[in-house]
């Protein structure tokens, strides 16, 4: 069960909180419905229970909060807004990407994607998956890793009927096997009818609490929805009629021809608008909401005095039938309740309670019923296995007789099956953030276009260079101009290094995770592990490439092997590893590809001339400098050997490039290691 105790979110400079001390449970076994207006705080509420978002209060998972459980995904799972991954990345690569971030083997994204239905669209790319496809895939997502809990912002929004209707049957699946499923969403009527439990937000504060029958009954009012050219004169009739034979009937003007009349049927007003010869336009039962404090105290609202109502309480009535796709209706209206029958007529008012719609026009009500038993209008909690079944739908109030529907229930549909659960779930390994990584960065072009420019540029350069002359035959090869501050490949190396944290913030692939890339020294080792072999492999090819070029245009004397080479193939290769890492990092302090890439171009622009500036120098202990020191070598040699290769580590760094990378390289992974700690202590 999910157990949230005072959540606050920080408020900005003198406004309010967005959210202020929500405390509410969860239970396992139900699905419980988050329900708000747009700007009631829900997405800020389920920010704050997983962690996204700073504030105050704490959300127990299973006794457990989210910071406290070593794999998040393996007991949440998250879908918040679209789904987070790159455009460009196909819908299988994807779903085998997250399984290898938890670890799972790669058949389980096949049974994800049967059990949501995208079998056939597993080739395609996310960016032109539509909206109800990218919503099954945000639940396949969600349910790869087989958590206990699945936790949804308004997942139904802008999808047709029948792909809602698939949705919260899988959610009710989901929470029939034990699991647990807390929903936000801004329509009443869908809470009441998917929902076991109903909780409502107004202005960052809980205002009721309660079950979905009972929901129901207090929030949901049925009315029929009159559209005329005669409005006012049609509401004058109505309640007349009303008045004549004392029932509760309440007409209320909503604005130019139409009328919302509460306590009758479509039958009743339609006839007397046929007896007084009135045009109708429209005709049409409806389910009406009372507003997000309707049935929220334990003593209903008095009306006001001063308006006076035909019906003086409302007509609470049944659970909502499911309801026509609101894009494919004419009129901007409401949508009609798609209940054939009409709602049975109330005989006596009920408690005076407010109605937010404007202006109700007035009859004389009846006196209420005395002596009526409260508990026998108390309707019993819907069944989790039938959630569009009569049964659970709102007993009529007391003043009503109890009217048998004659219509049959809804089955649930036999299409819908969960993916197979894990029963055994693999040890962690240290390879786990290394397969990830892997298919992070094979799954998308973006690393063979940029390879494939480096090379092309590359062996441009070099050729360019080649013709000018006066090129050292190390830079020619390298394809580095003394113009420039770093080579082509260098330079790719860094954009593949930034795109490797820089992806992840801008299509957060470990959403799932919890909702961020977290920031651990696994994934760290492994980002920095592949973005050393691209760039290895990319400055072997660049330097086999432009030899390769340079021999068929200009001949051998230009590609002859130098007799230092060893010394220059180290330092090429830890030129073009460190400005990968330097992009690693960088964009994983900054989380920005664009950060990450200045960062490298910032070394030779920036940090070189004042190491240069600093080694050159005269020490205070000796005229001569630094650099030519460390250059020199170790002042004392080791009795069993090995020196040569420290003291080429050495006179690599005593070169500006070399000292000026390692620096930038080290403080980078003090910030990266200081921003860990740091987020770990909030």
């Amino acid at each position: 069960m999910i157990q949230a105790i005072g959540l606050t979110s920080i408020p900005r400079k003198e406004q309010p909180p967005a959210v202020d001390n929500v405390s509410f449970e969860a239970h396992a076994g139900r699905v419980t419905a988050l329900l708000g207006a747009p700007g009631a705080g829900k997405t800020t509420v389920l920010r704050l229970m997983l962690e996204l978002q700073r504030g105050r209060g704490i959300t127990y998972f299973r006794g457990r909060p989210l910071h406290r459980i070593a794999h998040p995904a393996h007991e949440v799972g998250v879908l918040l807004g679209d789904v987070p991954g790159h455009p460009a990345r196909s819908v299988r690569g994807h779903l085998r990407m997250l399984c290898a971030a938890s670890g799972l083997p790669a058949r389980r994204a096949d049974e994800v994607l049967e059990a949501v239905g995208l079998v056939s669209l597993r080739d395609e790319r996310l960016g032109t998956l539509s909206r109800g496809m990218d919503r099954r895939l945000g639940l396949a997502c969600a349910l790869l890793p087989d958590p206990h809990t699945l936790v949804l912002d308004d997942p139904a929004r802008g999808l047709a009927v029948a792909e809602r209707r698939w949705l919260y049957d899988m959610l009710r699946e989901h929470a029939a096997q034990g699991g647990t499923v807390l929903c936000g969403t801004a329509d009443p009527k869908e809470a009441a009818r998917f929902a076991d439990h109903v909780i409502t937000l107004d202005g960052g504060r809980i205002v009721a609490d309660q079950r979905a029958a009972d929901f129901a009954r207090t929030r949901l009012r049925p009315r029929v929805a009159v559209r005329s050219p005669h409005a006012a004169r049609l509401s004058v009739l109505l309640a007349q009629q009303a008045r004549s034979t004392q029932r509760s009937v309440e007409v209320v003007r909503e604005g130019g021809n139409r009328l919302c009349v509460y306590g009758s049927t479509c039958a009743e007003v339609g006839e007397t608008a046929f007896r007084h010869g009135i045009v109708v336009h429209q005709l049409a039962d409806e389910i009406g909401d009372m507003g997000p404090g309707a049935g929220a105290d334990a003593q209903p609202q008095q009306a006001p005095e001063s308006r006076p109502s035909a019906g003086t309480g409302p007509q609470p009535g049944p659970n909502p039938e499911p309801e026509p796709d609101p894009e494919s209706e004419p009129n901007p209206e409401p949508e009609p309740n798609s209940d054939p029958n009409p709602c049975p007529e109330p005989e006596a008012a009920a408690t005076p309670d407010p109605d937010p719609d404007p202006e109700p026009e007035t009859a004389t009500p009846a006196p209420a019923s005395p002596g009526a038993d409260p508990a026998a209008s108390t309707p019993p909690e819907p069944s989790p296995d039938a959630p569009d079944n009569d049964a659970s739908q709102a007993a009529p109030p007391q003043q009503q007789p109890t009217t048998p529907r004659t219509t049959p229930p809804a089955p649930r549909p036999a299409t819908v099956t969960l993916p197979p659960p894990i029963l055994v779930r693999p040890a962690p390994t240290p390879l786990r953030p290394v397969r990830y990584e892997i298919r992070r960065a094979a799954g998308v072009a973006t690393g063979y276009i940029v390879g494939a420019c480096v090379l092309a540029v590359s062996a441009l350069t070099a050729v360019l260079l080649a013709r000018i002359g006066h090129t050292p035959q190390p830079r020619l090869l390298a394809a580095w101009p003394v113009e420039l501050p770093l080579p082509p490949a260098a330079l790719g190396a860094g954009l593949l290094g930034a795109l490797a944290f820089g992806d992840e913030f801008r299509h957060p692939a470990l959403a799932a995770d919890r909702g961020t890339v977290p920031r651990r020294l696994g994934l760290l080792t492994a980002k920095l592990f592949v973005a050393s072999l691209t760039a290895l492999a990319l400055a072997v090819l660049t330097v086999g490439c432009t030899a390769e070029l340079l021999y068929l245009v200009y001949g051998s004397e230009l590609v002859a092997l130098p007799a230092d080479w060893p010394a220059l193939t180290a330092g090429w290769l830890a030129l073009v590893t460190g400005c990968a890492w330097a992009g690693v990092l960088a964009a994983g302090v900054f989380r920005s590809t664009t950060a990450g890439l200045a960062a490298v171009v910032a070394v030779p622009l920036l940090v070189v001339p004042a190491v240069h500036k600093i080694t050159e120098g005269p020490s205070l202990r000796g005229p001569r400098p630094f650099a030519g020191r460390l250059g020199d070598g170790l002042p004392l040699r080791r009795p069993f050997g090995g020196e040569q290769h420290l003291e080429a580590l050495l006179r690599l760094l005593a070169q500006p490039v070399g000292g000026a990378m390692a620096l930038s390289v080290l403080a980078l992974l003090c910030a990266y290691a200081f921003t860990g700690l740091r987020s770990r202590v909030r």
